[in-house]
């Protein structure tokens, strides 16, 4: 990585972590809020595959982990393995031109995110993480990362010089990929 991009993407990372400390917490559906965090770490793997994935949601766990009461590490982890697994869909043979790609996707990677955080949670003895709240914060994440993906999306192409290669507003999230 170079010095631009490690420099764009901890703007990215510090506005993204703002907006979720301040605008995400405060809208709350069921109980649950929007996790911005976890589909900045699922969306950089999508368009920046899976080794930029887990540096995102690596870098984003801490982020966020420095203001939960949750074991320090958990997000970071959980984070990492996220980002990482989306690297590799989005490194993979699947048709990423579809323009429902990259929102089904995010929505996808963001939900898994949320249960494994509550499950990892549970085996690290925090009570109350398995619960029926856990499913909706799954869906409220999940809808809600699904909607943000393409603002998401455009941002860590910006912040990975990739914004002349092609549109993440059309799909397109590798560059090089001739879509």
């Amino acid at each position: 990585m170079t010095s631009r991009e490690v420099t764009r993407g901890l703007l990215v990372l510090v506005v993204t972590l703002v907006l979720q400390l301040t605008v995400a917490l405060e809208l709350q559906v069921g109980g649950a809020h929007p996790e911005l965090l976890t589909g900045l770490a699922v969306v950089a793997g999508l368009v920046g595959g899976p080794e930029r994935g887990a540096v995102a949601g690596f870098c984003s766990g801490v982020a966020i982990d420095l203001f939960l009461p949750t074991p320090f590490g958990l997000s970071a982890l959980v984070g990492t393995v996220i980002g990482a697994a989306a690297g590799q869909l989005g490194s993979s043979g699947v048709d990423r031109s579809h323009p429902l790609f990259l929102p089904v996707a995010a929505a996808a990677g963001s939900a898994i995110g949320v249960i494994m955080f509550a499950v990892v949670g549970t085996v690290l003895g925090q009570p109350g993480m398995l619960s029926a709240r856990a499913a909706v914060a799954a869906v409220v994440v999940g809808v809600s990362n699904g909607i943000l993906s393409y603002p998401m999306g455009a941002a860590c192409r910006w912040a990975l010089g990739q914004e002349g290669t092609g549109s993440a507003w059309r799909g397109t999230l590798v560059s090089g990929d001739g879509s």
